[in-house]
């Protein structure tokens, strides 16, 4: 039988777990196709939580093929499969060696790589023959390995990498490196939706927390405990304790409901629109483009999300200054400019600085597809983000001093 691309650092007990979150994590390149699509599991077991999120994913139109672990019987998944019900047993089919798979728009690893840098880059080298033109390669390493797999995946990742994600709620802790070593057509994008993202923190249903507001919290609330070993009679120690909170909050990521209409531009940022103007930019190149700026206050939402469906062509950012963003010299102040490639035409967000922000969080690299209204990154403690569109495809439907919500207004129609 083939060997499944789990491999095993010597002297430890066994492979590292691969829990509900990381595994919802392992599919998210599956689950957010909307088209009909092809997927490849590698290494599952009848009881993996990897199998069950992966079809949990599948669409009517999909097709997954399994292929068992090593020491796993072909015949035991082909029993729990039909033990699923007609509706998976007519999509998802077990084969006995990888040798008998087809290739895929994504191919998943169920067990993660925790051998060496050599083994990795074999097991690698075995899948990534698996994958069609512009697919995707999930696999998953522990986080606090510095060498070894985990080191090559982030080589790989550096490389060919789609996006990576830090799964902390998993026992032990799991990164898991999303590849593509072929381009993806920007036209894929429009069939995508917004990606899983376990940086995003669940607090209920409909609110969330980035890791960056978890992070604050949790050194706010670290200060205190030294504050209050250091001084156990004085009061200050409240001071972090209570901040913790209201800092937290600067980070929340609501859900939203992006607009299903395929015409539709929305909104990269939460915040009131200051201004509409047509202007030219040659860094973006020739023609005439559609600026929206808004602000982002103390008090708005301060993720930012895609506007479009596009592929990420470009990203730079510009020195300057940081002036109050609501005033017109803001337009020279530091900004991080991602450049999107759209069936449209371009595409770019700018996320700038302001008096307070200072620090901008871009996760979506160069060669990655974004879903409109899908989370990119975050500007921390308000500033402003700039939307440019061509002018001679997109009509502006807002106007200074509209307020607007992330991923959900529609700030602009495609014409």
């Amino acid at each position: 039988m083939t060997q499944s691309p789990a491999v095993r650092t010597p002297g430890t007990s066994g492979p590292v777990r691969i829990g509900e979150r990381a595994a919802r994590t392992l599919v998210s390149e599956l689950a957010r196709r909307n088209d009909s699509k092809a997927g490849l599991l590698v290494g599952a077991t009848p009881d993996s939580a990897v199998l069950a999120a992966a079809i949990e994913a599948l669409l009517p139109g999909d097709r997954l093929t399994v292929v068992p672990a090593e020491g796993a019987a072909a015949a035991a998944l082909r029993e729990h499969v039909t033990a699923q019900g007609r509706w998976v047993a007519d999509r998802v089919r077990v084969a006995d060696t990888l040798a008998e798979a087809d290739a895929a728009e994504v191919v998943i690893a169920a067990e993660p790589f925790t051998g060496t840098a050599d083994e990795a880059r074999v097991a690698i080298d075995g899948l990534s023959k698996y994958l069609s033109e512009g697919a995707v390669l999930s696999v998953a390493a522990p986080v606090f390995r510095t060498e070894g797999a985990g080191a090559e995946l982030d080589r790989q990742g550096v490389l060919h990498g789609v996006r990576t994600d830090v799964v902390l709620r998993n026992s032990p802790p799991v990164r898991v490196h999303h590849l593509r070593f072929t381009p993806a057509g920007a036209a894929l994008a429009a069939t995508l939706s917004p990606a899983y993202r376990p940086s995003s923190v669940p607090l209920t249903r409909g609110m969330h927390i980035d890791s960056n507001g978890v992070a604050a919290a949790g050194i706010s609330l670290g200060l205190a405990a030294l504050a209050k070993a250091a001084r156990p009679k004085s009061k200050l120690w409240l001071l972090p304790a209570l901040a913790a909170a209201p800092v937290a909050a600067f980070f929340r990521d609501p859900e939203r409901d992006v607009p299903e209409d395929p015409s539709a531009v929305v909104a990269a940022a939460d915040g009131q629109v200051l201004s509409v103007q047509r202007l030219h930019d040659e860094r973006f190149g020739d023609g005439e483009w559609l600026r929206i700026a808004v602000f982002l206050s103390v008090l708005d939402v301060h993720v930012n999300r895609a506007p479009v469906a596009g592929k990420v062509v470009d990203y730079f950012v510009a020195d300057g200054g940081f002036v109050n963003a609501m005033k017109p010299d803001a337009e020279h102040n530091v900004a991080a400019y991602t450049v999107l490639e759209t069936e449209h035409g371009t595409v770019v967000v700018a996320q700038r600085t302001g008096l307070i922000a200072r620090r901008i969080v871009q996760r979506a690299p160069v060669g990655a597809l974004l879903a409109k209204g899908e989370r990119f990154g975050l500007i921390r403690f308000g500033s402003r983000t700039d939307v440019y569109l061509p002018v001679a495809a997109a009509e502006p439907l807002v106007g200074p001093g509209d307020k607007v919500v992330g991923g959900a207004t529609v700030i602009a129609r495609w014409v």
